[in-house]
């Protein structure tokens, strides 16, 4: 049998030899050998770049996008590139194709886990203050510029390659890029604020505005070009494409979500078919002649954000999506950038036109300042980060080279103007907004100076449902009466996990019980049920914070500033084990105790919790004596503590004793005389309650101190006392034990697991003073929304 002749094209290169001499010579060598082993070296040198770069320029305030686009032009032939035995050895033209089809390839699944973690509801229906700043912000940057640029072109000379191109870079500063507003949130650790919450809301509504705009200049320019179909057949091939994912693969995969509902994970199959199917809607979204991110975005958006489906696919991508996927492409845009192909007198026209949209942008939030209850200082901030760039605006500029729409210096300046945009907003958005200020306040939020019959407000923050016995015990031995009333402030913590848009909920309080698995609904049961309890006395209101670790104090801080809390309790951050030892540790959420300590508008309170070791049952339903302590050693925080002791004691459960330490053989200075008298104001105004009893105890020092602390292992149901003594001469000696700064010595000793009691034990923090009020109610924006209880809804405005 017979085989017909296959024409076959060899291309021959030269090896060459190895030469300890010439390091670029040997590389070039190993990168020679086949494209795998190229382009494991290229990813390797844009990693290391990368990474080096985001070193160098973080603490000079920049973003990653800015670090990892510099890093590609440091390797392109802007700097190491113009050395041709660097540029053959490491980025050869052959192997050019394979490293765009990587960086291609893994936008594709970046761009899905980033429609994953949107919620597509809070795109479509953001909010009044949201939907107006979008809407300005989309309209004015779309019209404002190209009239400037026609206007431009009949009173200046331009080129007329440049004249055609301008349209285009003026269209690409519509499009926002949440998705790059929210990394730059996070990166200043103002992702929870009200101007984050809204800068994230509206460059979502933005997005979708401009999406919907790039789809249908695609489908009228390109499409014809590339298939000679019509445009309206590409554009009705679109909405084809959109309308099967959302009304075929959407019910599929609400399926998945709600059959694996109780559940942290669900089967790794199905996460496979998501990503199979990724796959499949990047190549249908480039046959009907759309760009690929088109396909896995939309998909990503109908995933259902959040555990268990959006968690798990955000644990399984994430890490390899945005620290490998994402830089390479950013890197890869920098490599084909050259800063030496620009000319100003060709290109000054684009600079400008780019000036005057970032003006044009910053114009249009401040415009509707005024109406939407949003402060011109504030709106301003707010856009600057609107006009941070990221990866949709390069997209545009590389699909547009490709398409020859703009030339190679025009792409050159674009990318160099992402640069000098973002580098120059980041630093100043930090120099202009400084979150902390919100809170500082003139006036006294403390325990010590509430008037008698003024409202106890508690802010309780539940991260577990193991610690809501205790907490029930401590609003019930807080004592509510007609008299004097008690208000808490339930904060439930939700690390954020698979969502990009950290939310506050406010769930109803005049929802009925019910019976469900949902965390929020177990612990608003019980605070219900203590509310119910205390009918007339106690009020409970409650709120589900989900945002991530490093960013929930804002939350904290911002519910107690508006809601006039009086103290603020925290949960430790270690929770014990059956056997005493510590289980867990969660070092996330000491940070945010510290970071609270440090802003909190009111005073703080972290409560120690050793959960199945407490021996003491419900408070509500006891009827033996609940014995309280409270260690007084000096100081504003015990003054506090005593306080706090002081109005528990009213309660007809409770035996307090206050347990004065004293210094053998100090003198009576005048500290000491200022503690007395506050000691004896608190006996004088108790004297009718028979179960208030001071004792005060002579310690030589530390080392007596600690015995003395360490003696009362389980006398007493709940300790008090204060977290910072300092300067304090009968604590020599223990400073240099201290596992908890945070806790304080005395807090420390306590929290310890050698401390052998299943005692509670709460440390107070006052107030921190700290002058001038400079902060401000929270805006009538409905980002704090309403939800029904156990209604885990993240849309913001409903």
């Amino acid at each position: 049998m017979s085989m017909a002749p296959v024409n076959q094209t060899y291309v021959c290169e030269t090896m060459p030899r190895f030469n300890a001499d010439d390091p670029w010579r040997y590389l070039f060598h190993f990168s020679a050998k086949s494209p795998s082993s190229l382009l494991l070296l290229q990813l390797s040198a844009i990693s290391f770049i990368s990474q080096l770069m985001e070193a160098i320029l973080k603490p000079l305030g920049q973003s990653t996008v800015v670090s990892h686009i510099f890093g590609g032009i440091i390797l392109g032939p802007s700097f190491l590139g113009q050395k041709d035995e660097i540029a053959k050895a490491l980025f050869p033209q052959r192997g050019n194709m394979i490293l765009e089809t990587f960086g291609t390839f893994g936008l594709m699944f970046f761009l899905f886990v980033v429609g994953v973690k949107i919620d597509g509801a809070v795109m479509l229906w953001p909010g009044r203050q949201a939907m107006v700043v979008g809407l300005f912000v989309f309209l004015f940057t779309l019209t404002l510029p190209i009239i400037f640029i026609l206007i431009l072109k009949q009173s200046c000379p331009v080129e007329c390659n440049i004249a055609n191109s301008l349209f285009f870079i003026a269209l690409s500063q519509t499009l926002i890029g949440s998705p790059v507003i929210a990394c730059l949130l996070t990166e200043l650790k103002i992702l929870n604020t009200d101007i984050g919450r809204l800068a994230l809301s509206s460059s979502m509504f933005c997005d979708v505005l401009g999406v919907l705009t790039t789809v249908a200049a695609l489908s009228f320019t390109e499409n014809k070009k590339a298939s000679g179909n019509s445009p309206f057949y590409s554009l009705l091939s679109s909405c084809a494409l959109i309308a099967a994912i959302i009304y075929i693969v959407k019910p599929a995969v609400m399926h998945i979500h709600k059959r694996f509902q109780d559940r942290k994970f669900i089967n790794e199959i199905f996460v496979i078919w998501i990503f199979l199917l990724v796959l499949l809607s990047g190549f249908l979204s480039e046959i009907i002649g759309q760009h690929y991110f088109l396909g896995p975005l939309v998909l990503g958006l109908v995933v259902p954000d959040g555990p268990p489906l959006g968690s798990t696919i955000v644990s399984k991508l994430e890490t390899l999506a945005s620290r490998l996927f994402y830089p390479t492409f950013l890197a890869v845009s920098g490599l084909q950038t050259n800063i030496f192909i620009i000319t100003i007198q060709d290109t000054w026209v684009v600079g400008i036109v780019l000036l005057f949209s970032c003006t044009v942008k910053i114009g249009a939030v401040m415009l509707p300042a005024k109406y939407i209850n949003l402060r011109r200082g504030d709106s301003l901030v707010l856009g600057l980060i609107l006009n941070a760039r990221g990866f949709l605006q390069l997209i545009l500029f590389n699909f547009w080279k490709q398409s020859a729409v703009i030339s190679d210096e025009e792409f050159s300046f674009a990318v160099i103007s992402m640069l000098v945009i973002t580098g120059i907003i980041t630093p100043l958005i930090k120099h202009l907004y400084d979150p902390s200020k919100r809170y500082l306040s003139s006036s006294r939020c403390t325990i010590q100076h509430l008037k008698p019959e003024a409202e106890l407000r508690i802010l309780v923050c539940i991260h577990h449902q193991d610690n809501i016995p205790t907490i029930i015990n401590l609003l019930e031995v807080s004592y509510a009466s007609r008299d004097s009333p008690l208000a808490a402030i339930a904060l439930i913590l939700v690390e954020l996990i698979g969502r990009s848009n950290p939310v506050l909920i406010a769930h109803q309080p005049d929802c009925t019980l019910e019976r469900s698995s949902s965390k929020a609904v177990h612990i608003i049961n019980a605070l219900r049920q203590y509310e119910e309890h205390n009918a007339g006395c106690a009020t409970v209101n409650a709120f589900t914070a989900i945002s991530p670790y490093d960013l929930m104090h804002d939350d904290v801080c911002r519910l107690a500033f508006d809601k006039r809390a009086t103290i603020a309790i925290l949960p430790f951050h270690k929770q014990w084990a059956i056997d005493g030892s510590i289980g867990k540790v969660n070092r996330a959420l000491q940070n945010m105790n510290i970071q609270i300590l440090e802003m909190a508008p009111c005073s703080v309170a972290i409560l120690v919790d050793r959960g199945v070791l407490t021996k003491y049952a419900s408070v509500l339903t006891a009827r033996s004596p609940y014995h309280i302590a409270v260690l007084f050693i000096g100081g504003p925080d015990d003054a506090e503590s005593l306080a706090l002791g002081t109005r528990m004691a009213r309660h007809h459960t409770v035996d307090l004793t206050v347990i004065r330490f004293l210094l053998f053989g100090a003198e009576n200075n005048k500290n000491r005389k200022l503690d007395s008298e506050l000691i004896h104001e608190f006996r004088q105004a108790n004297m009718e309650h028979e179960h208030f009893v001071v004792v005060e105890e002579m310690v030589r020092d530390g080392a007596g101190m600690a015995a003395s602390i360490r003696g009362m292992e389980d006398c007493f149901d709940l300790i008090i006392t204060g977290l910072r003594h300092e300067d304090n001469p009968i604590l020599n000696g223990l400073h240099q034990w201290s596992e908890c700064p945070e806790l304080g010595v005395v807090g420390d000793i306590l929290a310890s697991p050698d401390f052998g009691s299943t005692s509670t034990v709460l440390l107070v923090q006052q107030q921190q003073f700290s002058g001038r009020f400079c902060g401000r109610r929270m805006m009538d924006s409905a980002l704090v929304h309403d939800a029904p209880l156990g209604s885990w809804s993240i849309a913001m405005g409903r």
